[in-house]
């Protein structure tokens, strides 16, 4: 693949617009849609979200927890829906959260940003272990989103902690991923995971030169505004992300077009 994934990014959004539609399983979900709590209902939920979701968003972002929960099954259902999201032109964020050290991360990289049937074009990682046990994925040629400050209210403790330095553990993780991004363009292939709720003064992002993975925007309350305080008017490659908020008008995959469509006026406005 000549195209790094930041050049890939900024194209899809420039065609696409910039919403991150995740395909999240949740048993509520699946329940909502008349569909059981089985494989059976996970795999028809989820190839008839991607199915809409991913000829119409830049990216599509499947939750990998709620896939494992159902094994091997789940699993095959994740690879068919890595696929179809591919062949029909999104880029796949495959949401795992993994961080970990030595051969363990190489085999996380290896699993999730390899080619192969698990093979995605960017995943979520955790740096707590320390950013520079992140090597191999930020090293697979693909993308990368690292959490640095998230919308989740326990994350704060950790996250706004100060250094020796006086920067915060998410503003060191942030100049950590612009380090990886020094002399990319349009893009950088390292992005970061910073909630579209958290106080704009918390973060310096102006020197990070690659995407902003944005958790919150719908039904976890963040709105446009929300969004342009945070992250200013300016600030290219940020990826509003919401899965509950389209995906609650499913099963009809008329009206989970007409959502997406919806969403993504409001974030045109």
């Amino acid at each position: 693949m000549s195209e790094r994934f930041g050049q890939r990014l900024a194209a899809a959004v420039a065609a696409r617009g910039p919403l991150c539609a995740g395909v999240d399983p949740h048993p509520g979900l699946l329940a909502d849609w008349g569909l059981p709590a089985d494989a059976s209902g996970l795999e028809r939920f989820a190839l008839t979200a991607t199915e809409v979701l991913a000829e119409r968003v830049a990216v599509v972002k499947p939750q990998s927890a709620f896939f494992e929960a159902y094994g091997s099954a789940g699993i095959a259902v994740l690879e068919r829906v890595v696929a179809l999201a591919r062949q029909a032109g999104a880029l796949v964020l495959l949401d795992v959260k993994r961080g970990d050290i030595g051969s363990t991360m190489a085999a996380y990289a290896a699993a999730y940003l390899a080619e192969g049937t698990l093979g995605a074009d960017a995943v979520t990682v955790s740096p707590y272990l320390g950013f520079g046990a992140l090597t191999p994925a930020l090293e697979a040629g693909k993308g990368v989103f690292v959490l640095a400050r998230t919308s989740n209210p326990e994350g704060a403790a950790v996250q706004t902690a100060r250094l020796a330095d006086g920067r915060t553990v998410a503003q060191s993780i942030v100049d950590a991923a612009a380090e990886r991004n020094a002399g990319a363009a349009p893009l950088g292939d390292v992005g970061v995971v910073v909630g579209a709720t958290v106080d704009p003064a918390e973060l310096d992002l102006g020197g990070l030169g690659g995407p902003v993975l944005a958790p919150g925007f719908g039904a976890q309350g963040a709105t446009v505004a929300d969004l342009r305080r945070v992250f200013g008017p300016g600030l290219p490659g940020v990826l509003p992300a919401s899965s509950r908020e389209i995906l609650r008008h499913g099963p009809d995959p008329v009206a989970l077009r007409d959502a997406v469509r919806r969403t993504q006026g409001i974030l045109e406005t």
